[in-house]
């Protein structure tokens, strides 16, 4: 009678056995773990040293640089603009400080108002040490009156804790004044005013001068004038009541004053348009029309 097959024995090979073996050596490993609930964070101290008192002034001081850096920028336009001493190389302030600096128009002209508001605040004996720290906590100040603008950083100030107040707080406060002090605009477009400058740096030699009114806004207006357009606050301009063909005549004498006036003209030129800018009759004499059109066909743009 035949045997029976014996049954072989499995072979167990070198990689099962490893495996086996990590598995274990896993699971004893993980046995031995500690909790997490009581595992100790072993935290290495950092030594801070205090600031030496030379340290503490050197960091003062370049703060203050910091917080003045747009304030001098505007002072220092001021007076680029002011002295014209960008005409060896450009014609327009605008010109120069876009290739210089890369400032559009309005950007030069806000930093130039935020130094004025600035220069107005320093005035105040209730501020001493929180001044503005960026143009844009200014720019809502700067179509207000000196004592308004004060009256504005002090209350901001005082809402901010006693911290430098964003440009949101000072918004905020500015509208509150408007709306407290609010006066009817009842100006048109087109309406020729007379300017008075009234403690308003911006305006400054633009006083007698007449305007166009160019938009109507809720406390101001913008008007064009010979060189280019103002914001004007309501308290700086009043009416000269012409008749609507007046005033047309008034602006298409703007319109050709403004094709030739240029920050490069001869002063004897630019002083004869200026003058022409402070008509207060709608009309040009016999004389003025004549000169006018000498200085049009001399230096005038084609329209």
């Amino acid at each position: 009678m035949p045997k029976p097959p014996s049954r072989r024995k499995k072979a167990t090979s070198p990689a099962s056995n490893n495996s086996t073996s990590a598995a274990n050596s896993a699971n004893e490993d993980i046995s031995q773990q500690v909790d997490p609930a009581t595992a100790t964070i072993t935290v290495t101290a950092v030594e801070v040293t205090e600031l030496t008192q030379e340290e503490q002034s050197d960091r003062l001081h370049l703060e203050r640089k910091v917080e003045r850096a747009f304030f001098e920028a505007g002072k220092a336009l001021t007076e680029l603009r002011d002295r014209r001493l960008y005409r060896s190389t450009h014609k327009a302030f605008d010109e120069y400080c876009l290739d210089r600096f890369g400032y559009n128009r309005s950007r030069s002209y806000q930093l130039v108002d935020a130094a004025v508001v600035v220069d107005n605040l320093q005035k105040c004996p209730q501020i001493v040490d929180i001044l503005p720290t960026a143009e844009g906590q200014v720019r809502p100040m700067t179509k207000l009156e000196p004592q308004e603008q004060q009256e504005v950083w002090l209350r901001a100030v005082e809402v901010a804790g006693g911290k430098v107040p964003t440009g949101r707080i000072v918004k905020d406060v500015v509208q509150r004044i408007m709306e407290r002090t609010q006066v009817p605009n009842t100006y048109q477009l087109g309406e020729v005013c007379q300017i008075f400058t009234k403690d308003n740096p911006e305006l400054r030699g633009k006083g007698g001068c007449w305007a166009i009114v160019s938009a109507v806004n809720d406390f101001s207006c913008s008007v064009r004038m010979w060189d280019r357009e103002y914001t004007v606050g309501l308290q700086h301009l009043k009416s000269y009541d012409y008749l609507p063909a007046e005033c047309q005549q008034m602006q298409a004498i703007c319109d050709r004053i403004s094709r030739v006036y240029s920050d490069s003209l001869e002063e004897t030129v630019k002083s004869l348009l200026q003058l022409l800018g402070k008509l207060n009759r709608p009309y040009l004499t016999a004389v003025e029309e004549k000169l006018l059109s000498v200085l049009e066909s001399e230096y005038g743009k084609i329209p």
